[in-house]
């Protein structure tokens, strides 16, 4: 039974030297300054939501664009 109360904490602090290990081999590298090409772009991609937002605050009309298809 005594083995019970010793492998309860045992296993905690076993596990918790794993998480440092783990957490100082395999630390998470720093951004890079500048984001990459994929996430300038985006900014396009929001225009019609931009262009919804703003009609809906001044019930003007919101030029349709072309669809291609």
């Amino acid at each position: 039974m005594v083995w019970l109360v010793w492998s309860g904490p045992l296993i905690v602090v076993v596990a918790s030297i794993v998480t440092a290990v783990i957490a100082v081999r395999m630390g998470d590298r720093p951004l890079a300054d500048e984001p990459p090409p994929v996430r300038q772009g985006q900014a396009d991609a929001m225009t019609p939501a931009i262009a919804a937002r703003n009609h809906a605050q001044t019930a003007v009309a919101v030029p349709q664009q072309p669809q291609g298809r």
